[in-house]
């Protein structure tokens, strides 16, 4: 009797101990043990784009809506990580910023998506020679949405940047940006897709 006692305890410990994985691999908990990146290492950082791995920045409690879909990247991709995403769109809103303030079709053109860029390509044309209001900061970021589609995975950010103009009159902007990539594609890249934004 005693021996069926133990291998029920044991079988009710392997099951806990499932369940606790699954739990962890789900949730991502972060440990503080992660390898360090390769500014730490002493390598050449990647393009800010790159995987969207740019400067760690906190990640805000995603809305229920987008939580499922951050889930299942993380599951078709365990490479993927959120602070790291968020950092990295916030080194891609600066740079597409200062690159369509400049006009610089060059750099915007890996950055975006085809459609995007048509859209970028005509505003730059429209103001002609007028000097364009300039990002000064941007004062938060947050995930907003994620979904996964087969392999695509897109997700949403909302962003709050001031803007200069260039008489000095300063605006608060809300831009909401979506960034895609494949999971499993060679191009490690997030583009870019779809912009909207009002005025806050």
């Amino acid at each position: 009797m005693p021996d069926s006692q133990l291998i029920g305890i044991l079988i009710a410990a392997m099951v806990a101990g499932v369940l606790l994985f699954r739990l962890y691999t789900v949730l991502g908990r972060r440990t503080g043990h992660e390898p360090q990146n390769d500014a730490a290492r002493g390598k050449p950082a990647p393009s800010p784009l790159r995987d969207m791995r740019g400067p760690v920045a906190d990640v805000q409690n995603p809305p229920p809506e987008s939580a499922r879909g951050l889930i299942d990247i993380e599951l078709a991709d365990p490479g993927f990580d959120r602070d790291r995403f968020l950092g990295g769109a916030r080194t891609a809103y600066e740079l597409i910023q200062k690159a369509y303030a400049d006009a610089d079709r060059l750099a915007l053109r890996p950055l975006l998506s085809a459609e995007v860029l048509a859209a970028f390509e005509r505003e730059i044309a429209a103001r002609a020679d007028a000097a364009p209001e300039r990002m000064t900061n941007i004062s938060d970021a947050r995930i907003v949405g994620a979904e996964l589609s087969g392999k695509l995975a897109d997700i949403t950010v909302a962003f709050r940047a001031n803007f200069t103009s260039p008489s000095g009159a300063v605006r608060e902007v809300a831009d909401r940006w979506s960034f895609a990539r494949s999971i499993g594609a060679s191009d490690p890249n997030w583009t870019l897709v779809a912009t909207a934004g009002d005025s806050a």
